[in-house]
């Protein structure tokens, strides 16, 4: 097992931190230095001459420091091998990188989370903010993790490449690698561990607004190219309805045309920014669920703005319909299938 632990202007703790893990267990340990200033290089000097020390000349964020270890440990260890990633601030206890490592090798084709359950004394931001993210994050992927901004992570060397593909080089890189899992249909298992912030967490380098943008932002991509595919197909079946009004099929032709143009618009958004998909199937799939929709669009309207004006049931379908949607794209459209190249 390697473990890997980045490190931003680390103190004591960190020194702490390894010194349990060697005496623990026999993993190998690479500590990353991501730009820490010249005050925090004797503790780097301090480490155990076996422990392997990579170093960035200027602070380059969580992301790039995990990325910066992965690149080392895929030359110089197995495929095989297990990797744990491990906060150098002193939350993970040994005894729970040991557990989240026995699971991994237990599942080794699966991402294996420590999740914190934030009982006792917990500081609100991090409370409140993990409990949004969660919330966020099973909205958005149907996919129920607890704590989706653990660093105690477990995972195989293989999965390297993986990990290097994301998006990504500060806190937002940990969410991005589980909506890939999930697209990707990657396992993710959660193992319970304790909830530790030492003096209210004051060492942490997390900036609430501008690190959880980061964080929200990729999540809040779908729901945006959504809203805007909509206005677009809103505003045009108002306009062609009206174009096409001494028509016997007017509305049908209207809702088609509209349809055609919003749904494309929509795909290539959530293909280049959302899904980050590359596969020349999936517009295939998209275009089948497209025509389910588009028929259940049609009869829904057809039935309702009998008794109401049509821009009223034209929103009240489309807000019917958008739930579906999501979860069709995202388990059918979008996700990886057998044969198909990688995002």
């Amino acid at each position: 097992m390697v473990v890997v632990i980045p490190a931003y202007e680390p103190d004591e703790k960190l020194l702490r931190v390894v010194a349990a893990l060697k005496r623990d267990t026999d993993y190998a340990i690479v500590v990353v230095d991501d730009g820490s200033s010249e005050a925090a290089q004797g503790v780097f000097a301090a480490l155990p001459e076996d422990v392997v020390l990579l170093r960035h000349a200027q602070n380059r964020g969580k992301g790039r420091a995990l990325k910066t270890a992965y690149e080392y440990i895929l030359e110089h260890f197995s495929e095989s091998e297990g990797i744990v990633t491990v906060d150098a601030d002193g939350q993970h206890l040994p005894k729970d990188v040991v557990r989240i490592s026995n699971e991994w090798a237990a599942h080794p084709e699966a991402l294996v989370l420590g999740s914190r359950r934030f009982t006792g004394k917990v500081p609100w931001r991090s409370r409140t903010g993990n409990a949004i993210t969660r919330t966020v994050f099973r909205l958005s992927t149907g996919v129920a993790v607890y704590d989706t901004q653990t660093g105690l992570r477990a995972f195989s060397v293989s999965r390297i490449p993986m990990m290097l593909q994301m998006r990504g080089e500060r806190y937002e890189h940990e969410i991005n690698v589980l909506l890939y899992a999930t697209r990707h249909r990657v396992p993710i298992r959660e193992v319970t561990i304790e909830t530790v912030y030492i003096a209210d967490n004051a060492s942490s380098h997390f900036h609430p607004f501008r690190d959880s943008w980061r964080i929200y932002k990729m999540i809040l991509l779908f729901v945006a190219s959504s809203l805007l595919a909509a206005a677009v197909d809103y505003v045009l079946v108002l306009v062609l309805s009206a174009l096409f009004a001494g028509l016997s099929q007017g509305l049908l032709l209207s809702v088609v045309l509209a349809r055609i143009v919003s749904s494309l618009l929509n795909y290539l958004l959530n293909r280049k920014y959302v899904f980050e998909d590359c596969s020349k199937q999936s517009i295939f799939r998209y275009y089948l669920v497209v025509a389910g929709i588009l028929l259940a669009n049609y009869g829904l309207l057809s039935l309702i703005s009998s008794f109401m004006p049509l821009a009223l049931a034209k929103l009240l379908v489309e807000i019917g319909l958008y739930p579906l949607s999501f979860y069709l794209q995202r388990k059918f459209v979008f996700a990886e299938m057998e044969g198909e190249a990688r995002a």
